[in-house]
């Protein structure tokens, strides 16, 4: 059922990489392999920025209707960006994609995993820098072409912890100061988007930019260039440095900075 199921993943894919101008041909390799969840659910305990309200599930309706069949039906409210969740590049850059506007292959490519556990666990406001891509380059050559770029910083074990997890639990805009996880530095974001072709990036805390930023310097030199970012993602831990694919596919809201999502890995099997 498994190699089914894939197979059934592959050829939906491929077809809708088609359906977006893309060939064959440049179709990412769907064999056989185990599948990462790399979202978190949503529910009443998801982690949102201190000034947006949570997500709220209602429900209309469950049980058995008057004419004996059961139903259920539920009405969602949420912010765009909490949870797991896609920024598109309009969310700091006026005029890039919204998230409707993403071209579909742009979220589908090859992964790779940038580790800096053990900087994060040493210093909440770690940011990752352009030395820390180029260690990776040394043990695992060149960042591919197309890739989706993934900074694993651990801090996903703490979710949803909004204390361990962000730096604090308070809510509000005077919350917002108090603020310090892992992020990525601008240097560092300058240089990914100048020197290396990369499709999106993504990581397991809250945003690109680390807690105490204030200008959001890595949101705007990737958005500048429609580089989307893909926060609060899970199960970093279960990934390789390389050799497997994202899949990372959002509500698509028409003319949305930013939506929920739902990414998973597909690691290719050893043979």
């Amino acid at each position: 059922m498994k190699n089914f199921g894939l197979l059934f993943l592959s050829t939906l894919l491929i077809l809708s990489l088609n359906s977006a101008g893309t060939t064959t041909t440049t179709a990412p390799d769907f064999q056989a392999g185990k599948l990462v969840d790399l979202s978190h659910p949503f529910d009443a305990d998801t982690v949102y920025w201190p000034t947006a309200e949570g997500f709220k599930l209602e429900k209309d309706f469950e049980g058995v209707t008057e004419k004996g069949y059961f139903y259920a039906a539920n009405k969602f409210s949420t912010a765009e960006h909490g949870g797991t969740h896609i920024d598109a590049p309009v969310h700091f850059a006026k005029g890039r994609h919204t998230v409707d506007e993403i071209p579909l292959e742009q979220l589908i490519g090859e992964g790779i995993v940038v580790d800096v556990v053990k900087q994060s666990e040493a210093n909440r406001d770690y940011q990752v820098t352009a030395a820390d891509f180029q260690q990776w380059e040394k043990a695992n050559g060149k960042i591919p072409a197309g890739a989706i770029v993934i900074l694993r910083t651990g801090y996903a074990r703490y979710w949803p912890d909004r204390k361990r997890y962000m730096g604090t639990d308070e809510r509000g805009a005077d919350a917002v100061p108090k603020l310090h996880f892992p992020g990525l530095h601008p240097d560092a974001a300058r240089w990914l988007a100048n020197n290396r072709s990369i499709k999106a990036i993504g990581l397991d805390t809250p945003s690109i930019d680390y807690g105490q930023s204030t200008l959001f310097e890595s949101h705007r030199a990737l958005f500048d260039k429609n580089i989307p970012a893909l926060e609060n993602l899970a199960n970093l831990d279960k990934l390789p440095a390389k050799n497997f694919t994202v899949v990372a596919l959002p509500m698509k809201i028409k003319g949305g900075s930013g939506g929920p999502l739902r990414a998973i890995a597909i690691l290719k099997e050893r043979r």
